[in-house]
């Protein structure tokens, strides 16, 4: 299969950063891919609409592509009017490109134990404009559309395959942590610990097309 040529391109730089010569640290790693994020959600034009599906009760996460060695992963975020996470960590480093509406994202840090999450930052990301995250520049979050009246779509990355990684989320009133791995939309539930965010973990039932291409990409015919 062919991957699409836009999503060709943003997947040829990423590999690029993986290159057993002058490879890139993970501030390098942000910044190229950053520029190349920011290029792809520039045009909402080649997003097919079966990743741009949202759900009434929970957001849609599909995976785009998820590289072989699971060094990376590019993720379709589809939110419903008003749909949020939970406040959440990756683990990874990460990078959000906003293709359709908007996102609003608090960042959080601990305090201390048992105490309160204190809220540090709040932002609206708006089409056409990016953000990184990672766990050296602090990389929890809680994120929603930001409108209440129309889905939103952002397009993420990943330094390494997000829907198999064990995560955290927290609980804001006393920074207490639970374990989880979200998966995808469009990937069958296996570990049984999935963010309870996916129609797929919940229903059983993703869509079957997309059963065999966990580590290939969305194509086009």
């Amino acid at each position: 299969m062919e991957l699409i040529p836009r999503l060709q391109k943003l997947v040829d730089t990423l590999n690029g950063l993986f290159e057993s010569e002058g490879k890139k640290d993970e501030q390098q790693k942000l910044s190229i891919a950053g520029e190349a994020l920011k290029m792809l959600v520039a045009t909402d034009d080649w997003l097919p609409e079966e990743f741009a599906q949202s759900h009434p009760q929970y957001y849609q996460q599909y995976l785009l592509y998820c590289d072989p060695q699971q060094r990376f992963s590019i993720v379709s975020f589809v939110w419903g009017p008003g749909q949020t996470t939970p406040i959440h960590d990756h683990k990874v480093w990460a990078l959000i490109g906003m293709l359709r509406g908007a996102e609003r994202s608090e960042r959080f840090v601990v305090a201390s134990q048992a105490q309160p999450m204190k809220c540090i930052s709040r932002d609206i990301l708006f089409q056409g404009e990016i953000e990184s995250l990672s766990p050296s520049l602090g990389d929890i979050h809680r994120v929603s559309n930001a409108y209440a009246n129309r889905l939103s779509i952002s397009i993420h990355i990943y330094g390494g395959n997000i829907g198999q990684i064990k995560r955290h989320i927290y609980d804001q009133a006393t920074g207490n942590m639970s374990e989880f791995i979200s998966e995808y939309s469009n990937i069958p539930c296996n570990s049984g610990s999935c963010f309870p965010t996916s129609s797929a973990c919940i229903s059983g039932n993703p869509c079957p097309r997309y059963l065999k291409f966990c580590f290939r990409a969305i194509a086009h015919d």
